[in-house]
């Protein structure tokens, strides 16, 4: 879903920064109380896997429960908090009607998360041998380079084609906000890529049981607020 509002949001702006779409809105509208849904809904996982290892409600308390998911999901839960604090209101109030295209581009990095998702089924089920697994794993690691790690080359790119300005100069002219944001998220996206390209490596050449060291933390990745900075060029 949010990739297809991506790819309408930006295939209808010809004009990078006034041109509007509906869904740039309303998709965040629909989207933000999914955060609030799945903090409840991860919370609820973890406890009923305390209880399935023997661990039950007369033993561990809901505070204790509690203080244990935060710690193991710490990261994930700061994310979702922070949309719904922060770049909810950000991409519906604080923007100004301006910047939709790019809205719409940090929608896409999301196509690759069904892939990531599928990846933790199959290695529940004991599938990491099977050949849809590594079929997924290189759909994971494609999705996962051109709509995550291409994504911030792109987003200088598209301004600076759009605008008509070498490339240097929108890294130059860019307000600070824009490049501290870029300079925070795509490093990450550099690392996690590189957690699955070991992972990957380990799967083909040892044959062993991996995790996908990162696969919670690359689960939901919005980056809105280099958008917002994004919409003041």
């Amino acid at each position: 879903l949010a990739t297809s509002a991506g790819l309408l949001i930006v295939s209808s702006c010809s004009d990078l920064v006034y041109d509007r779409h509906w869904l740039a809105e309303s998709y965040v509208l629909f989207a933000v109380p999914y955060f609030l849904y799945d903090i409840i809904a991860m919370f609820l996982c973890y406890c009923h896997k305390l209880r399935v290892k023997g661990q039950g409600a007369e033993s561990v308390t809901q505070r204790s429960a509690l203080i244990g998911f935060l710690r193991k999901e710490m990261l994930l839960v700061l994310h979702h908090l922070f949309m719904v604090t922060f770049c909810f209101p950000a991409s519906v109030f604080w923007r100004g009607g301006k910047g939709d295209y790019f809205q719409g581009l940090l929608l896409l990095p999301e196509f690759s998360t069904p892939f990531l998702c599928l990846s933790k089924v199959l290695i529940q089920f004991n599938r990491q041998n099977s050949l849809l697994y590594k079929i997924n794993g290189l759909l994971t690691l494609g999705s996962f380079f051109c709509c995550r790690v291409l994504l911030f080359p792109y987003l200088y790119y598209s301004y600076s084609r759009f605008a008509g300005v070498p490339l240097l100069s929108v890294l130059s002219s860019a307000p600070w906000q824009c490049n501290l944001g870029a300079g925070l998220l795509w490093p990450l996206q550099l690392h996690w890529f590189r957690l699955l390209c070991r992972a990957a490596v380990r799967s083909l050449t040892c044959g062993e049981r991996h995790t996908h060291t990162g696969e919670t933390k690359l689960k939901h990745t919005w980056s809105f607020c280099f958008f917002l900075s994004f919409t003041h060029v």
